[in-house]
C-alpha cells in the first residue's frame, strides 16, 4: 500500500538530521508555470471560540495543524511534477500551482477563492459586461476537500466558469449543472456512498437503526437522502436528528446528552452518523464520557480516516465502526515522496533558495501556512505513521492526484496536444477549458476515469472496518461495493460475544408462513399472524398473506402454494369397492332368480308371478343395477348425461311389473268378480305390455325434459376439497332430479296401496306383503336419500347415488323375488296351482273368475 515500514525507516533517519529545525513547508505551496492550478486545502484548525465569538470581519488564525492537509498538498505537488516531466501529457508546458489553507472554515476559504479569481498580474476583481477575454490569476482550482466549503466557493467560481475539482466534496447537491456548471469531483457523489449503507444495513437485516448527522449542509443532505433510502428498501429509523456543530456552552452540551439519551432509548445496536468531522469527534468524547452502550457504527467518509476521532481516548469502547472508501490506483511511491520533500524542508540551503520575500497572494491573502512553517519533524512524525499506516488516507490522495491529472487533460484537448508537442496560441481561458471537461474521459496511473453529464466520476467503493490493534484503529477492508455488496465475512471483528453478528431489530423476524401486522408507526415494529390454509407468504417483509391461484393449495404457515391434483369418486377408494361389493351381491342375486325363474317358468309360482313379465322386471332389476357403473371414475359430458335416466328407466321397468302384480291382487280382492275377471284380462297378455312400454314411455319423456330444461354438466370445484379440485356431474336443480322420479314414485305408490289394505285368503300365498315390504323399502331408501345427498360432502355424491339404487334394487330383491326363489329351491311341495293361483291347472277357482289369485295363506 504505502510501504509504511519505509517511511518508518526514513523518518528514524530525518529525525537525527534536526528534529527540532523549523520546517519552509509554506514557501513550497507555489510554483510558477504556463498555467497555474489553484489549491484549496485543510491544513489546519480555527479555535470554536474564535468562531461563534466573531464580530469583526478581521482575519482568522489557523492555529492548529492538521496532517492529513499536508499529506493532500503533497499528492497535488506530486502529480503536477510528474505531468511536468511527461513526454505525452502537455509536452513542452509547466502547470504551476498556489496552493492555500483553508482551515477548513468558508470564512477562511473566501479569501483565497476571491484571489484566484482576480485578474491576472493583479489583486482585484474588475466589473466586465462580458468576462470572456477575462484572464484570472488560475486557470482552475483543485479543492476544497469538504461539501460545505465548495457550496460557498462553488458558486463563484462558476459565475466566471471557472472549473473546479474537488477531491473530496461529495455533496449530492454539487452534482447540480443549473448551480454549479463548473464544478466536478474526483469521488463519487453521497448518493453513491449512502446506498452502499443501505444495502450493507438490508444484508446484515439492520431495519432498527438511529440516524444522526451534523447541523450543517453536507449532515442535512445525507441524513434526508438515507431516509429516503432506508423506507425504500423496508428500513425503519427509529431515531433521527440532526446534532448541533461543536460548542462549549451547556446548550450544546445539553443537546449532546439529549441525543445520547435517546439513541439509549430506542434499544437501537446500529446508529448510521452522517456527520463532519469535528462534529463525530465531539459526539464521541460525550458517548464515551456518558458510558454510552457498544454499538455498529456505520459512518460516512467524512469522520471514517479522520485523525481527530480515531485518536479520541477511549475510542475503542464505542463497538464496531464500518464505513465505505471509495477505491483508487495506488501510490506506492508516495510515502518515498512525502519523506522526500519532508527531508527539504529542513534544509537550510534549500529553504534559503526558495526567498523569504512575501509573495503578492500572501500581501493580500495572508501567510499561506503560517502553523505549517512552525512545526517541526518530530511534531510530525507521529501523525505520518499514524495516517499514512495501513494506507488509511489513500483514497484522499488518489483523488486529489487524479483531481490534478483531470485538468491537466482537459487543456491537453483544449490546446490540441500532440503526444510531442502542444501548439502556440492565446493563453487559454478558464471557460475555454471548461468546455472540454464535460463528460471527459481521463487516465491516472492506468485507471481509466470520465466526468459524467453532473461532472461525477464512477468509482467503486471499498468497505472498512476498524480493527484495533494498537490505541489506535487500523482500516481492514471487508467488502466492496460497486453497485452490488461483495462482503469478505471471515475478515470481520464485531464487538459481541463469540464474534457473533450483532441483531438491530425492533421486531424479531416472523416465522415461515407468518406475516407482519405492523403495530405502531413504525412498519419494523410487528406481531407475527400465520397465514391460513389456501394462503402463503411470498417474502419475509409480507405484511398480509397471499392468496394462492385457483389451481394451486397450501397448508397453514406456508411459504409457498402447491399444484391442486384432480380428483373424483375413483374405482379405488373403499366406499366404491364396499358398493361395488354389494353390486356384486345384487347382480348374482338377480342373475339366480332370474335363471330359476327361466327354469320353472311353467311352474305355478312363475306363472303367479307375472310370467314372462316377472322376468323382464328381474332383467331390469340387474340393468339398474349396472346403471351404478356410470357413476365412479372420472366424469364426462356423456356420462354425465346418462346416469339418472338409464337408472330410472330401468327401475320403471321394474316397478311397472311390480305395479301389475299388485294390480291384479286388488282387482282379485276387492272388486266384484264381473268385474275383477274383465279387468285381469286386460292386466295380462299384451295389455299387460302395453302398460309397460307407456310407463317406460312416460318416464322416458321426463328423463328427456329434465335432461333438456336441468342439463348436467362436468364442473371442477376449487373451494369443496382443500388440496384438490374436485371435478363431478353437478346437478343444475332438484327440480330436474325430481323430474325423474315422478313416475317411480307415482308406480310406488299406487303398488303400495293396492296392496298395503287387501285382506288376505286363508291357503294361499300372500303375495301382497311382499310388494307393501318392497315399496316401503323404495320410499325409505329415496327418502333418506335427500338429506343424505344434500349433507354429504360433494366428493361423496355420486356413491350415494349408488348406494341408493343399490339399496333399493336390493329392497326389491329381498321382498318379492328371494321368498319366491326359497320356495322353489327348499319348497316346492307348495309350488302347486292351488296355492299360487287358488285352483288346480285347467280347473275352476276358488269362488272368483279365471285366474282369481288369492291373497292369504
Amino acid at each position: 500500500m504505502l510501504e509504511p515500514a519505509i517511511l518508518g525507516l526514513g523518518l528514524a533517519a530525518l529525525l537525527g538530521l534536526g528534529t527540532g529545525a523549523p520546517m519552509c513547508l509554506s514557501q513550497q505551496f507555489k510554483m510558477q508555470g504556463d498555467y497555474i492550478l489553484g489549491g484549496l486545502f485543510p491544513l489546519g484548525l480555527a479555535e470554536e471560540a474564535d468562531l461563534h465569538l466573531r464580530t469583526q470581519p478581521s482575519s482568522i488564525v489557523c492555529t492548529r495543524f492538521t496532517s492529513i492537509g499536508l499529506f493532500l498538498v503533497m499528492a497535488m505537488k506530486m502529480a503536477v511534477e510528474e505531468i511536468n516531466n511527461s513526454s505525452t501529457l502537455l509536452p513542452g508546458l509547466q502547470l504551476g500551482y498556489d496552493l492555500f489553507d483553508t482551515c477548513s472554515e468558508p470564512v477562511v476559504t473566501m479569501k483565497p477563492s476571491l484571489m484566484f479569481l482576480a485578474k491576472e498580474g493583479g489583486s482585484s476583481i474588475a466589473a466586465y459586461c462580458d468576462y470572456r477575454q477575462y484572464q484570472p490569476r488560475v486557470l482552475a482550482v483543485i479543492g476544497p476537500h469538504s461539501s460545505e466549503l465548495a457550496l460557498t466557493t462553488g458558486k463563484f467560481f462558476s459565475f466566471f466558469l471557472m472549473p473546479q475539482v474537488s477531491y473530496g466534496a461529495s455533496m449530492d447537491r454539487l452534482s447540480s449543472r443549473e448551480m454549479f456548471p463548473s464544478f466536478f469531483r474526483t469521488v463519487p457523489s453521497d448518493h453513491v456512498q449512502l446506498t452502499a449503507m443501505v444495502t450493507l444495513l438490508h444484508r446484515f437485516g439492520w431495519n432498527w437503526v438511529a440516524a444522526l448527522g451534523s447541523d450543517d449542509d453536507y449532515g442535512r443532505e445525507g441524513l434526508s437522502t438515507f431516509s429516503s433510502l432506508a423506507h425504500s428498501r423496508g428500513i425503519c429509523i427509529a431515531y433521527e436528528r440532526l446534532m448541533p456543530l461543536p460548542r462549549t456552552s451547556g446548550q450544546h452540551l445539553n443537546k449532546v446528552y439529549d441525543v445520547l439519551q435517546q439513541v439509549k432509548q430506542t434499544q437501537v445496536q446500529v446508529v448510521v452518523l452522517f456527520a463532519s468531522a469535528r462534529t463525530a469527534q465531539a459526539f464521541f468524547q460525550h458517548s464515551i464520557r456518558c458510558g454510552l452502550t457498544p454499538k455498529v457504527w456505520v459512518g460516512s467518509e467524512a469522520w471514517l480516516t479522520s485523525d481527530l476521532v480515531m485518536t479520541l481516548p477511549g475510542i475503542s469502547q464505542v463497538g464496531t465502526v464500518l464505513g465505505f472508501l471509495q477505491q483508487g490506483a495506488l501510490l506506492p511511491e508516495f510515502s518515498r515522496y512525502v519523506e522526500t520533500r519532508l527531508a527539504l524542508a529542513t534544509e537550510p540551503t534549500f529553504c534559503a533558495s526558495l526567498g523569504a520575500n512575501k509573495s503578492l497572494e500572501e500581501g493580500v491573502v495572508g501567510a499561506r501556512c503560517p502553523q505549517c512553517d512552525q512545526i517541526t519533524l518530530r511534531n510530525l512524525s507521529a501523525g505520518l505513521m499514524q495516517n499514512l499506516s495501513a494506507g488509511q488516507l489513500h483514497h484522499q490522495i488518489f483523488a486529489t492526484y487524479a483531481a490534478v491529472y483531470s485538468v491537466a487533460q482537459a487543456l491537453h484537448n483544449t490546446l490540441k496536444c500532440s503526444t510531442s508537442s502542444c501548439p502556440t496560441q492565446e493563453p487559454v481561458k478558464p471557460w475555454q477549458l471548461l468546455e472540454n471537461m464535460y463528460n471527459m474521459s481521463f487516465h491516472a496511473r492506468g485507471l481509466a476515469l470520465q466526468f459524467d453529464s453532473s461532472g461525477n466520476v464512477h468509482m467503486a467503493y471499498e468497505l472498512k472496518m476498524w480493527v484495533w490493534q494498537s490505541a489506535t484503529p487500523r482500516l481492514h477492508t471487508v467488502g466492496t461495493f460497486n453497485g452490488s455488496l461483495q462482503l469478505q465475512s471471515a475478515q470481520m471483528h464485531w464487538h459481541t460475544p463469540g464474534n457473533q453478528v450483532p441483531v438491530s431489530r425492533c421486531s424479531q423476524q416472523c416465522g415461515e408462513g407468518q406475516v407482519r401486522r405492523v403495530k405502531g408507526f413504525h412498519s419494523c415494529c410487528f406481531d407475527c399472524t400465520d397465514c391460513r390454509a389456501g394462503s402463503y407468504r411470498r417474502s419475509p417483509d409480507d405484511v398480509s398473506c397471499t392468496p394462492c391461484e385457483q389451481n394451486q393449495w397450501s397448508p397453514e404457515r406456508s411459504t409457498l402454494c402447491f399444484p391442486r391434483r384432480h380428483r373424483f369418486l375413483a374405482w379405488g377408494e373403499p366406499a366404491v369397492l364396499l358398493l361395488l361389493l354389494l353390486l356384486g351381491l345384487v347382480l348374482g342375486l338377480v342373475l339366480a332368480a332370474l335363471v330359476l325363474f327361466i327354469r320353472q317358468r311353467e311352474s305355478p309360482l312363475v306363472w303367479a308371478s307375472g310370467g314372462p313379465l316377472a322376468c323382464f322386471g328381474l332383467a331390469c332389476l340387474g340393468l339398474m343395477g349396472l346403471s351404478v357403473l356410470l357413476f365412479p371414475g372420472q366424469p364426462g359430458p356423456v356420462r354425465c348425461l346418462a346416469q339418472q335416466p338409464l337408472a330410472h328407466l330401468a327401475l320403471t321397468g321394474c316397478l311397472s311389473t311390480l305395479f301389475l302384480q299388485a294390480a291384479e291382487i286388488f282387482v282379485e280382492s276387492e272388486l266384484p268378480p264381473s268385474w275383477a275377471t274383465w279387468l285381469q284380462s286386460h292386466l295380462q297378455g299384451p295389455g299387460a305390455w302395453v302398460l309397460v312400454l307407456l310407463a317406460t314411455l312416460l318416464e322416458a319423456a321426463l328423463c328427456a325434459w329434465s335432461l333438456v330444461a336441468f342439463p348436467p354438466e362436468v364442473v371442477t370445484d376449487w373451494q369443496v376439497l382443500p388440496t384438490e379440485a374436485l371435478e363431478h356431474c353437478r346437478l343444475h336443480s332438484w327440480v330436474g332430479l325430481g323430474l325423474v322420479h315422478i313416475t317411480n314414485a307415482a308406480l310406488a305408490f299406487l303398488c303400495f296401496l293396492g296392496t298395503f289394505l287387501v285382506q288376505s285368503r286363508p291357503g294361499r300365498y300372500n303375495r301382497a306383503r311382499g310388494l307393501t315390504f318392497a315399496m316401503l323399502a323404495y320410499f325409505v331408501t329415496w327418502i333418506s336419500f335427500v338429506p343424505l345427498l344434500t349433507n354429504v360432502q360433494v366428493a361423496y355424491q355420486p356413491a350415494v347415488h349408488m348406494g341408493a339404487l343399490l339399496l333399493c334394487a336390493l329392497g326389491i330383491l329381498a321382498a318379492v323375488h328371494l321368498p319366491k326363489c326359497h320356495l322353489l329351491l327348499w319348497r316346492p311341495e307348495l309350488n302347486t296351482p292351488e296355492f299360487f293361483l287358488g285352483r288346480a291347472l285347467g280347473g275352476a277357482t276358488d269362488g272368483g273368475g279365471a285366474g282369481a289369485q288369492g291373497s292369504g295363506e
